[in-house]
């Protein structure tokens, strides 16, 4: 399959959805997200804002991931490991060289990589609070 750019604001809506599809299906992550995104357009859309902010600081993304993802830790029972991020990493990165090439693209892998390690962190830190 030939790979295009990361360029545009439409560009990472087609990451985002061919991504989220995957998740979707996945055994593992599929049934946390789908219990939990209720609305998925507007999950999509508010994803794509977000990537699209930090890939191309557009600004469009309003939000705070770290207070969604340990609500959705603690949603999950805590049941939130390294595997599930693994998982997600894997996921991020097939469906990137599945689809776009180029600088943007690896810093969509380099992003996704460490904001994994601290979403990560952070809602074992939360777990530590309550």
């Amino acid at each position: 399959m030939q790979t295009g750019l990361l360029k545009s604001k439409e560009d990472v809506s087609l990451l985002v959805d061919a991504f989220y599809k995957k998740v979707r299906r996945n055994d593992v992550l599929g049934p946390i997200f789908n219990s939990q995104i209720i609305d998925w357009p507007a999950h999509l859309d508010h994803l794509s804002n977000f990537w699209h902010s930090s890939l191309f600081h557009s600004g469009s993304y309003r939000g705070n991931p770290i207070i969604k993802h340990t609500e959705v830790d603690l949603k999950a029972d805590y049941q939130i490991t390294q595997v599930h991020f693994g998982i997600w990493l894997q996921l991020w990165f097939e469906t990137i060289d599945a689809n776009f090439h180029g600088e943007t693209a690896q810093l969509a892998k380099n992003r996704a990589r460490n904001m994994s390690t601290f979403i990560f962190l952070k809602i074992f830190e939360a777990r530590k609070r309550e």
